[in-house]
């Protein structure tokens, strides 16, 4: 099986079963690129074509309106875009976060590029910690991914890791949204992307207000089956009662005690136990094709709906 991982590299334990370059803590960024498969250039090219007559080759011609986009380093075609489509470099994704790990302190953990390089990303530890009854920690960090063949616009987000599962969940900013993004329409302004985020503390605080407000809010049998109901039934399908089964049978068993973190006081007959079943089961359970595929899904595709959507109903039980 072909990972969607073409390069990356991290600090601490090994993700995502052991895919990547080791570093040690506090790399300069040069290395970081060099290490995460980074330290190349997205170059671009009008799109040709070739003309046939009476059997024979023709012309060389182009097509104004359309460009190809490739690597500087293996010439590997990385997708066909519209001449308005603004590229954003992999060395943009980490010089973003430059002056943050020289002044701010945070502190890069993983990097990389997907999908041959169509996919680029960086995630760093923001320094924000904190903890709910029980001793359960949760880590804040600060997510920067972009794509150059139209399937995501240049993203910036904080998102909280719970240590003893490591799951993830995208952090609210203070505005409700829970990200900032730069179509590829328009130019990739870091110093703008920064300031519409809010680098403080106001977010991280209302997001673990919430967390400490689902782990108080205890939950019965009956209340449990129907927050499962509501976030594995599509509304598409309400009216005929289809839901995954499957997934539910799966996220129970994680929530009455087989999943991480699950006997906990924090998670134990709590809502916040009910979100962190969901969580886990997206981030390590979910069937995907392979981990780096479940990896791309929960920060970027219908993983990621899925936890705001637990996320909103847990939310809804604490009102």
């Amino acid at each position: 099986m072909a990972h969607l991982v073409e390069q990356m590299a991290y600090v601490g334990a090994p993700p995502w079963h052991g895919l990547g370059n080791q570093l040690t803590a506090k790399q300069p960024l040069e290395v970081w690129a060099e290490q995460a498969g980074m330290a190349f250039s997205i170059l671009e090219t009008p799109v040709r074509y070739m003309t046939e007559s009476a059997g024979s080759l023709g012309a060389i011609m182009s097509f104004p309106d359309q460009k190809v986009l490739y690597r500087s380093d293996t010439k590997a075609p990385l997708s066909v875009v519209s001449n308005r489509y603004q590229v954003v470099q992999p060395r943009e994704i980490l010089e973003f976060y430059r002056d943050l790990t020289e002044i701010s302190g945070f502190e890069l953990e993983t990097a990389g590029v997907l999908k041959f390089g169509r996919k680029i990303w960086a995630l760093a530890k923001t320094g924000q910690s904190a903890s709910i009854k029980g001793n359960d920690t949760i880590n804040g960090y600060l997510l920067l991914a972009t794509a150059c063949d139209g399937t995501l616009a240049t993203t910036a987000q904080f998102t909280s890791i719970r240590v003893v599962c490591n799951n993830t969940l995208a952090v609210a900013l203070a505005n409700g949204t829970g990200a900032v993004k730069v179509p590829h329409s328009t130019s990739f302004d870091p110093q703008a992307v920064k300031k519409q985020l809010g680098i403080s503390v106001s977010s991280w605080d209302a997001f673990m207000y919430q967390m400490k407000t689902l782990s108080e809010r205890k939950v019965k049998s009956h209340e449990a089956m129907n927050y499962f109901l509501r976030v594995f039934t599509d509304p598409a399908t309400t009216a005929t009662g289809l839901s995954n089964e499957r997934a539910m049978k799966k996220v129970q068993e994680l929530y009455e005690g087989q999943g991480k973190g699950a006997e906990l006081a924090s998670s134990k007959a709590t809502a916040f136990g009910l979100l962190n079943a969901v969580t886990e089961y997206v981030d390590h359970e979910r069937r995907a094709r392979s981990t780096d595929h479940r990896l791309e899904s929960a920060w970027f595709g219908q993983g990621a709906t899925l936890k705001r959507k637990a996320l909103e109903q847990a939310v809804m039980m604490t009102s």
